[in-house]
């Protein structure tokens, strides 16, 4: 092999080529480097003629040579500024680089989730005509294209183009706070108005039917029904739960930061409905190691996945002739309505483990909320024969 073809082989690779001492009537160190305005690779070049004895001027080479070789292996480009230079870093790098954040991160389901996230992106990439190339292409116009791509070519539903924008962000973040970018390209991108959620909570007749439905067919999972409507821990929360979680005497059981999604410890209070069947369904008798909901629902000492929840409770929905807006997540729904109702928002709040009451009105359905005949009774200070006895003593103090 030649040695130009050598150095055009290695251009190739590392976008640039080493550099070299040539000698003759002109002394000089070349390299050649991508250019990523023209698309080519230029040469440049370190000149010594100014230096007269060879023996100096193959110092000063070699001096050029190793340093120039350690900043080009390290990133340096001479076309670029150095300021710059990161938003020339190729975007399948940055999105490799940020998996490997996630990686180290986040829960499984989480790191599931977002490599979803990273195909789908990849996926308009590759149908793009000219795709970007580099990280600093990812702005505005580039986010509004994939966003409509989602939205009207894919026939992605207003929430879901909207949970797109919202990880973009996350990704922009992520390349602004290690100066890939210098600001996030999503800020000025509004989110869609979003319909109504399809998930419905569950009337209290309907709730009576899937408890009788499944004291006949299936204990176990209508244990798992009654953690979900009474403890408002999520899918994935319960299939992580342990036995060891559960304490009888202080009616609590334990959600650990280690998969609860808001990363905060907690513990939730057990209702004597909840404490009762785990009684007699034996649970509590297995060892502390065993995951509470493991195959079929029943203590094991391997996890099963939050996916056997959806799974179990379509085919009770096909058994009782229920459509599909009445989901397993519908019991939570229909957990926090009937808590708030009886107990107060502020109860279910704490309950729900929100940060704020705004998220649990969020769960309470308007066809939901009682009204309450307290109200009816309620004067105030804004009462009528309030007013006019106020308005008499004024008159009277004058």
């Amino acid at each position: 092999m030649s040695y130009q073809t050598k150095r055009n082989t290695a251009s190739e690779t590392l976008g640039f080529t080493y550099p070299r001492l040539h000698e003759g009537k002109c002394w000089y160190v070349d390299f050649f480097a991508f250019d990523p305005v023209t698309g080519e690779m230029r040469r440049k070049k370190f000149m010594l003629d100014n230096i007269k004895k060879k023996s100096e001027k193959r110092r000063k080479a070699a001096e050029i040579i190793e340093t120039v070789t350690r900043q080009l292996r390290a990133g340096w480009n001479p076309w670029v500024n150095t300021q710059e230079s990161r938003g020339f870093t190729l975007l399948s790098d940055v999105l490799s680089r940020y998996m490997e954040y996630i990686e180290r991160k986040s829960r499984t389901k989480t790191k599931h989730s977002y490599q979803s996230r990273v195909n789908i992106l990849n996926q308009y990439l590759s149908s793009c005509v000219l795709p970007i190339k580099y990280a600093y292409q990812f702005d505005s116009a580039f986010v509004n294209d994939y966003l409509d791509w989602l939205y009207l070519d894919r026939g992605v539903t207003e929430r879901t183009r909207n949970n797109y924008r919202g990880w973009c962000y996350s990704f922009a973040e992520f390349m602004v706070s290690r100066k890939y970018i210098d600001s996030n390209p999503v800020d000025h991108i509004p989110a869609l108005d979003e319909k109504k959620k399809f998930r419905k909570d569950l009337s209290p007749t309907k709730l009576k039917q899937m408890r009788q439905y499944l004291k006949r067919e299936d204990k176990y999972f209508l244990l798992a029904c009654y953690m979900e409507y009474f403890t408002f821990i999520r899918p994935t929360e319960l299939s992580y739960l342990k036995v060891g979680d559960i304490s009888l005497k202080d009616k609590t059981i334990f959600v650990s930061e280690d998969f609860s999604k808001n990363k905060k410890s907690a513990k939730v209070a057990l209702n004597d409905t909840v404490l009762k069947l785990m009684v007699e369904l034996g649970v509590l008798s297995a060892p502390s190691s065993y995951f509470l909901f493991g195959k079929n629902f029943k203590p094991s000492p391997d996890r099963c996945n939050a996916d056997q929840y959806n799974r179990r409770w379509k085919k009770m929905r096909e058994a009782l002739g229920w459509s599909d807006e009445y989901q397993f997540y519908s019991l939570k729904d229909s957990g926090i309505r009937d808590l708030a109702n009886e107990q107060g928002v502020v109860v279910a709040r704490d309950q729900a483990r929100h940060s704020d009451v705004s998220t649990t009105n969020r769960y309470i359905q308007e066809n939901s909320m009682l009204v309450h005949s307290e109200v009816k009774q309620f004067k105030g200070a804004l009462d009528d024969d309030e007013v006019q006895e106020t308005e008499g003593a004024e008159e009277v103090a004058s």
